[in-house]
C-alpha cells in the first residue's frame, strides 16, 4: 500500500461515500473533496465536509496509518492546524492538532471495493518490463492516442525548462541557445556532452565575428576540441588550421580545459566528430541569422532543404586528419536532420512561441507526425505489445511514458494505468 493510492482513491472518490463514519462513529458527508496539493503541506486544500451534521471547511491529510501523523511531526507544524479530516487506511491511534484538539479520522479500508485494491496490487507488484504489460494490447486506441499527445507536450515542456536555463546563462540570446543545442545534438548520443562542453567553452559573440570564414570556424572548433594539439600530418590544411587557432586563442583568450574528450570509438565514419564539426562550421558559415530562419520553417521538406550542407573540401577525402579516404560529399542526411528537428528545432520553436505568448501546437503536431518513428529498444518493445502509428510524436511520447511513468511506478498518474484500475473496479 502506498499513499499515492490513497490520494488516488480520495481524489477520484473511488470509494462508497454514502454512509461514511469517522472512527468515533460520527457521520461524514462530502461536499467538496478539496484541491490536490503536490507541494509541502496537507494533501488536499479547501475541502468541505459535514461531520456530525456540522459543516467544516479546511484541509484533508492522508496517511497509511494514523500514527504517521506523529512520524511526520505534523502535531508541531502550523501548516496542519487547519486539517479537518485525517484519512487513513488503518487507524491505530488518535491524533491531535498543535492545540491538542482531536482531528476526526476516516478509516478508508472499510469503504473501498476489494476488486479495486486487488487490481492496484496486481499492477504495482508486476515484475514485467512495464507494470501493465499483459494488458497493454487491450488499451482503447482513442485513450492511447490522446495520452500519447499529452505525453509529447509534457516532453516538450520538460525540454523547455532546459532551454530556459540556457537562455538565462546566455543573457536571453536565442541565437546563442540555438548554437549550443544544435552543436550538442550534432554530437549525437556519444559526443553530445563533449560538443556541449565545446559550445560552452567560448562566448557566442566569437561565432558572430568568425562566421564569414569557414576555416576560422573549423580552426575554432577543432582547436577547442583538442584535435590540433599535435603535428599529426604535414598537410597545408592542418597547418593552416593550427596557425589560425593559435591566433584565435591569443586574440580571444580561449581556454579549452573544460572541453570533454571527443569519442571516435564505435562510431560509423560519417558520424565521426571531425565530420560533424566540419558540417556544423559549413552551416554557420553559409546561414547568417540562423535562428530567425529556422523559426520560419514549418515543414519537413523545408528543413531538409535548409540543412542540406556538406563538409569543406579537405573532409571530402578524409574522416580523420591522418588518413585519406575515397572522395565523398558527406552531406547531412535526412535521417540526421530528423533527429535535429525532434531534439532541437521543434523544442526551440515551441519554447520561442510560448515566450511570445503564441500557440503553435498544430504546426508542431503536423511536423512531428511527418517524421519517421525513432528506432530504439524502448519503442520496439512497446510496438511488440501493441500496434502504434509509426511517427516521431509517438516514439517521443513512448520514451516519456517509459522514463517518467513506467520506470517510476507512476501508474496512478498515467492515463493507461488509471484506466486499467477504473475499468476493473
Amino acid at each position: 500500500m502506498q499513499e499515492d493510492f490513497l490520494h488516488y482513491i480520495w481524489k477520484h472518490k473511488a470509494f462508497d461515500s454514502s454512509l461514511l463514519k469517522s472512527t468515533k462513529d460520527e457521520q461524514i458527508s462530502i461536499s467538496n473533496l478539496g484541491q490536490h496539493n503536490h507541494n509541502a503541506g496537507p494533501d488536499f486544500f479547501n475541502a468541505q465536509l459535514h461531520i456530525a451534521n456540522q459543516l467544516w471547511a479546511g484541509n484533508v491529510e492522508i496517511h497509511i496509518k494514523s500514527s504517521d501523523w506523529y512520524v511526520h511531526n505534523h502535531e508541531t507544524d502550523k501548516a496542519y492546524d487547519n486539517v479537518i479530516l485525517h484519512v487513513v487506511w488503518e487507524h491505530d491511534t488518535e491524533i491531535f492538532r498543535k492545540d491538542n484538539s482531536e482531528i476526526p479520522t476516516l478509516e478508508l479500508k472499510h469503504y473501498v471495493d476489494k476488486s479495486l485494491l486487488h487490481k492496484y496490487q496486481k499492477l504495482m507488484q508486476s515484475k514485467s518490463w512495464i507494470n501493465c504489460e499483459s494488458d497493454f494490447n487491450d488499451i482503447d486506441d482513442f485513450l492511447l492516442h490522446n495520452w500519447l499527445e499529452r505525453l509529447y507536450i509534457e516532453r516538450l515542456e520538460a525540454k523547455s525548462k532546459t532551454i530556459q536555463h540556457l537562455l538565462k546563462s546566455s543573457n536571453n540570446d536565442w541565437e546563442a541557445v540555438l548554437f549550443k543545442m544544435l552543436l550538442k545534438n550534432f554530437g549525437l548520443k556519444i559526443n553530445s556532452d563533449p560538443f556541449l562542453s565545446l559550445a560552452n567553452s567560448f562566448d557566442f559573440s566569437i561565432i558572430r565575428k568568425l562566421r564569414n570564414d569557414v576555416l576560422n570556424l573549423e580552426a575554432l572548433f577543432f582547436g577547442q576540441s583538442g584535435l590540433l594539439g599535435e603535428n599529426i600530418i604535414e598537410d597545408i590544411y592542418f597547418l593552416d588550421l593550427k596557425q589560425r587557432y593559435g591566433f584565435l586563442k591569443r586574440k580571444f583568450d580561449l581556454d579549452n580545459n573544460g572541453v570533454l574528450p571527443l569519442q571516435f570509438f564505435r562510431l560509423r565514419p560519417p558520424n565521426f566528430p571531425t565530420i560533424r564539426l566540419s558540417q556544423f562550421a559549413n552551416l554557420y558559415n553559409s546561414e547568417p541569422n540562423l535562428f530567425s530562419k529556422v523559426m520560419n520553417l514549418n515543414t519537413k521538406e523545408e528543413f531538409y532543404k535548409f540543412f542540406d550542407k556538406g563538409v569543406t573540401q579537405f573532409w571530402m577525402t578524409h574522416y580523420t586528419f591522418a588518413k585519406t579516404s575515397k572522395p565523398f560529399k558527406k552531406g547531412i542526411t535526412k535521417s540526421f536532420i530528423d533527429l535535429l528537428i525532434i531534439n532541437t528545432l521543434i523544442p526551440l520553436k515551441f519554447s520561442y512561441a510560448k515566450a511570445q505568448g503564441k500557440s503553435i501546437d498544430d504546426i508542431v503536431f503536423q511536423l512531428i507526425k511527418d517524421i519517421k518513428m525513432e528506432n530504439n529498444s524502448i519503442v520496439s518493445k512497446f510496438l511488440n505489445l501493441k500496434p502504434i502509428e509509426k511517427n516521431a510524436l509517438n516514439s517521443q511520447a513512448l520514451l516519456q511514458l517509459k522514463h517518467q511513468y513506467c520506470d517510476k511506478n507512476k501508474c496512478l498518474q498515467c492515463a493507461i494505468g488509471n484506466n486499467f484500475i477504473v475499468k476493473n473496479k
